[in-house]
């Protein structure tokens, strides 16, 4: 799955997400839509915040 749809399954808004670990919402906007790419730790925030291990997270960003 990609980022917005792990998100999205977590029923979590972009608001929350952000909220959660630290970004904005264009940021983070930009990350699901394979605009942008985030450090490892963001990464790793991400995949806490949506209980998933970072490497599901790693494998649809690359």
């Amino acid at each position: 799955m990609k980022l917005k749809e792990i998100r999205e399954s977590k029923r979590l808004s972009q608001r929350d997400l952000c909220r959660i670990v630290g970004v904005s919402q264009p940021f983070l906007c930009d990350l699901e839509h394979g605009r942008r790419n985030a450090t490892l730790d963001t990464w790793q925030k991400i995949a806490d915040a949506l209980e998933v291990p970072i490497t599901e997270l790693l494998e649809k960003a690359g």
